[in-house]
């Protein structure tokens, strides 16, 4: 039996590096080109399987070479791929990424075949959600899909979390059935509806009072905070480590979150995990290259691994 379920959009990257953000209607020399897996879904359920979760993805791919990709991916990281349907004649997505000097990051994306994942690709897999510990999703799925998802996760007593990037508003019948949200700063604000100067703690209020269970802000090189009803927030401060580039360390906050969680820890004590490991992510280039392991995020924790 798979421990978490993922939702999961994915992408082909196409990353050019670039010494800093383009201007409109400039041409800018890059200094390098590649083109590798990704997408939040996608890089969030690889996160979690590096973590030791038994995972499984629901997802919609297209019948291309970047869909081989996705497939080839998961099968190479244990990912189990029985609720992934392969749309004939369809594109799958693509990100087109620019990486900049300074690891920071602009990301522009086309979803493809994953804009048709629904309820019913959620419904047909209900059994593998039903039994799962944790159910996850990024807000690149459709929300129809996470919608069905997340409540036949509730209903059956199972930890939802939802990643909401890309930042766009969420169904009000959506965040009574997320028992955990993880934005950073820019996410949480748009959501909560706030200006970019009011506190954490207020913007992530206005979440909770609309039925969130809690509210994990990620804080870049500040670490995250976790907010919950009636509680103090909690801070866990952030690792100081050399960055490459900070491409999927969200992803991979969020899988790790997802895994600790379904080793069994609680909200607060998974998150230094969810920490490291997106910390160890940011020092190699890519989405997916540095997402550590479960040992090699014990070992930054200093802690047998769990």
């Amino acid at each position: 039996m798979n421990s978490v379920v993922c939702l999961a959009s994915f992408n082909a990257d196409l990353v050019s590096r670039v010494a800093r953000p383009i201007a409109r209607g400039e041409t800018l020399l890059a200094s390098g080109f590649t083109i590798g897996p990704g997408g939040k879904g996608s890089n969030a359920a690889v996160a979690c399987a590096r973590q030791g979760a038994r995972v499984a993805v629901i997802a919609r791919v297209g019948d291309d070479d970047f869909g081989r990709m996705a497939l080839a991916l998961w099968a190479g990281e244990g990912i189990d791929t029985t609720a992934v349907e392969v749309a004939a004649g369809e594109r799958s997505g693509v990100a087109q990424i620019w990486v900049y000097d300074d690891g920071d990051n602009s990301i522009a994306v086309a979803v493809g075949a994953g804009g048709g994942l629904g309820a019913r690709h959620a419904q047909a897999a209900a059994a593998t959600i039903e039994g799962a510990r944790v159910v996850m999703a990024p807000n690149e799925v459709p929300f129809e899909a996470t919608l069905a998802a997340f409540a036949l996760a509730r209903a059956a007593g199972v930890t939802t979390l939802l990643n909401p990037a890309p930042a766009r508003e969420l169904p009000a019948a959506l965040l009574p059935l997320c028992d955990v949200l993880t934005p950073n700063e820019t996410e949480l604000h748009a959501l909560a509806g706030t200006a970019g100067g009011t506190p954490v703690a207020a913007a992530a209020a206005r979440l909770l009072d609309r039925g969130v269970g809690a509210v994990v802000v990620t804080i870049g090189r500040e670490g995250c905070e976790l907010h919950r009803r009636s509680q103090p927030p909690l801070r866990v401060a952030a690792h100081a480590v050399a960055v490459a580039d900070t491409i999927g360390a969200g992803d991979t906050f969020t899988g790790a979150l997802a895994a600790a969680l379904a080793r069994g820890l609680a909200l607060d004590a998974a998150l230094p995990w969810a920490n490291a490991a997106a910390a160890l992510s940011v020092g190699a280039r890519g989405a997916i290259a540095g997402m550590p392991r479960l040992p090699a995020t014990a070992q930054l924790l200093g802690v047998a691994a769990a």
